[in-house]
């Protein structure tokens, strides 16, 4: 169903994969905008248990988007180190397919909010409150992954190599 990826030598493991999403912050959303054009968005995130999970307005392009098709792409760059007198970058990157659903359980909604809370607030005094204050004023979604595949620059994979 998912392409294999050509380069394979530059294949992340599945668990090298998970620690990028897990430490990262930020990544792009892809989905099915409007008039079929993709519609590619940032997001804070949050990564459990085989999941993504970000917060939206109750109302927007994203969720009109995601409603209308819930098949996404959603891409983390880990590392993008630009070296010029090489014409290359050293990057390190995880891209996940999966399906994206709109949380309407309001016990689903609200783990999936403190895990995000707790991932961005580092349980800082106050986040309770917070939670509280901006529960009914926003949706969460969940990302269901159904193919990853994180890569890195070969330049990473030759240097690793002659470290060791």
């Amino acid at each position: 169903m998912f392409r294999e990826m050509r380069r394979k030598r530059q294949l992340l493991s599945t668990k090298e994969s998970v620690a990028i999403l897990e430490r990262m912050t930020n990544g792009t959303l892809a989905l099915h905008g409007d008039d079929g054009y993709p519609y590619a968005v940032p997001v804070s995130y949050v990564y459990a248990d085989g999941k993504i999970y970000f917060h939206s307005a109750m109302k927007g392009h994203k969720v009109d988007a995601i409603s209308r098709n819930d098949k996404i792409s959603f891409c983390v760059v880990e590392q993008d180190d630009i070296k010029p007198s090489e014409f290359t970058t050293y990057f390190r990157s995880v891209i996940v397919f999966g399906k994206a659903r709109i949380l309407t359980d309001e016990g689903e909604k609200r783990v999936a909010l403190g895990l995000l809370a707790d991932k961005y607030s580092h349980g800082e005094a106050g986040m309770e409150a917070e939670i509280a204050k901006g529960f009914n004023h926003l949706l969460m979604v969940e990302i269901t992954v159904e193919h990853m595949t994180g890569k890195e620059s070969i330049e990473l994979i030759k240097e690793r190599n002659d470290c060791s």
